[in-house]
């Protein structure tokens, strides 16, 4: 299963280096939000690269299941609030 972006933004980490998220995709979109997609199995994006709802950024594991987060101003909220 493909796992896109919740919105528009560069892709500011992707690698497996913070504990505990597995292969892990972090995307800023403005300077005070990002997303986080985490428990990957394969990334399909690098450090850099723009990318937009449209474009899968990696897939998932066998499990199906997705580590999923939205930050504001560094700090975890309600992804609900932001998400249509």
């Amino acid at each position: 299963e493909g796992v896109v972006p919740a919105a528009r933004g560069v892709v500011v980490y992707a690698g497996d280096g913070l504990r505990d998220y597995g292969k892990l995709v972090i995307i800023k979109h403005s300077d005070y939000l990002l997303s986080a997609y985490g428990h990957n199995h394969k990334l399909l994006v690098s450090e850099g690269q723009v990318v937009d709802e449209s474009e899968i950024s990696s897939k998932l594991g066998s499990t199906g299941r997705l580590y999923f987060e939205i930050r504001k101003n560094g700090k975890p909220v309600n992804p609900m609030a932001y998400i249509n």
